[in-house]
C-alpha cells in the first residue's frame, strides 16, 4: 500500500507555473539557478513585554495559531536606558516557517489575508533589500482567518519577511509575483 505524499498547492505551482516562466524571463540555462523562497520569517516585536509579561503571552499565542508553529522569544541584544530595556530581557516573538509550513502560509496570505485588508491597494513593491528578499508590515492579526475577533485583547503589529535566493531585486519581485503577490502599481 503506497501512502501519497501532501504536495501544497504553492509548491506545485513552484515547479508547474514558475519555474518555466522564469527560466525563460531571465534565460536561465539550469534549473538550479532559479531563485526559490527559503523561508518567510515573522515577528513580532512586543515593547510592552518589558512591563507586562501577559503581552508576550498573548503574542506568543497569536504567533503560534497564525504559523502553525511554535515561536521563540527574542530578547534584547543591548541595554538602552532611554527605553528603560535590558540586555536579556524578552521583547517579542519570531517564528522561521521552512518547507510545507511555508507554502501553506504563503497561500493563505495571498489568497485570504490580504484581500481581507480594508482599502488594500496592493503591497509595496519597494520593499526588496537588494538582494532579492522582501519584507513586508502588517498592522494588525484580525485579518487572518485563525484568529477570532475576540482572541485579540491588543492589537498588535508583525513583519513578515521573504527569504529568498535571488541575487537581485528584479528576480525577487519576479518570482513573488509570479506566485500570486499583489503588488502596488504605481
Amino acid at each position: 500500500m503506497t501512502e501519497e505524499k501532501y504536495v501544497p498547492r504553492l509548491k506545485d505551482k513552484y515547479i508547474g507555473e514558475v519555474v518555466p516562466y522564469m527560466m525563460k524571463k531571465f534565460k536561465y540555462t539550469n534549473l538550479l539557478q532559479v531563485p526559490k523562497i527559503k523561508a518567510i520569517v515573522i515577528n513580532m516585536g512586543v515593547g510592552e513585554a518589558k512591563d507586562d509579561k501577559k503581552f508576550l503571552d498573548e503574542a506568543l499565542k497569536l504567533l503560534s495559531i497564525i504559523s502553525g508553529q511554535k515561536p521563540v522569544v527574542t530578547v534584547a541584544k543591548i541595554s538602552v536606558s532611554g527605553f528603560k530595556l535590558r540586555q536579556g530581557k524578552p521583547i517579542g516573538c519570531k517564528v522561521t516557517l521552512r518547507k510545507n509550513n511555508m507554502y501553506e502560509f504563503l497561500d493563505r496570505l495571498i489568497s485570504f489575508v490580504l484581500p481581507r485588508i480594508r482599502d488594500f491597494r496592493g503591497v509595496n513593491p519597494n520593499s526588496f533589500d537588494g538582494r532579492g528578499n522582501y519584507s513586508m508590515g502588517m498592522q494588525e492579526q484580525q485579518v487572518f482567518p485563525e484568529i477570532a475577533h475576540e482572541q485579540i485583547p491588543h492589537v498588535m503589529g508583525m513583519d513578515i519577511c521573504f527569504v529568498t535566493t535571488a541575487k537581485t531585486n528584479e528576480e525577487g519581485y519576479a518570482l513573488l509575483e509570479s506566485f500570486g503577490m499583489p503588488f502596488r502599481k504605481d
